[in-house]
């Protein structure tokens, strides 16, 4: 487990897919703000699962988020489009709804830094989030993350088209910090 003071990362449990799936799946519309790609009627335990455990990958590496306090399951995180010639990937993290507003959100994003960073050797993070999605970009900033860019009308979600925010961080930003 990848720990800090408040959370830790660990690997994804079978036992964790029915809470993410029901917290953060079966939610449509915080679903659809959170994955570019249509939501559709999944069953937890149809093994189609996104939160089910998966081969490894060296594409993309996902953890589950524990409260370290509690040992709650507090939601997940993952690096995805992990490029190992170009050295990037994306960030993303999504956190139960009883879970958030306590801090968790900066410390998971400094952690998958940490990971992306000494652990895969990677040279550059991206977070691409909705314009409004105030949580993730000051946990984002708070990391070291800076603004890139905004991708206007990028993002289809729930009938509209909203803007999406780019911001990066390249591995010497991140030891400076």
């Amino acid at each position: 487990m990848i720990q800090g003071e408040l959370a830790g990362l660990r690997a994804r449990h079978a036992d964790d897919v029915a809470v993410l799936h029901a917290e953060l799946y079966e939610d449509v519309p915080t679903r659809a703000r959170a994955d570019t790609r249509p939501w559709r009627p999944v069953g937890a335990e149809s093994g189609h699962s996104p939160y089910a455990p998966g081969e490894p990958s060296d594409d993309v590496a996902v953890f589950s988020v524990v409260e370290r306090a509690t040992g709650e399951l507090a939601g997940e995180a993952l690096l995805w489009a992990i490029d190992p010639h170009n050295r990037s990937a994306h960030l993303g993290i999504s956190l139960r709804p009883g879970c958030r507003g306590r801090g968790l959100g900066a410390e998971v994003v400094r952690l998958l830094c940490g990971y992306g960073f000494s652990v895969r050797g990677l040279h550059r993070l991206q977070v691409d989030t909705l314009a409004d999605n105030t949580a993730m970009i000051r946990a984002a900033s708070a990391a070291g993350f800076a603004l890139e860019g905004t991708l206007h009308g990028a993002a289809w979600v729930c009938g509209e088209f909203l803007d999406e925010v780019v911001m990066g961080l390249r591995a010497e930003e991140w030891r400076a910090e």
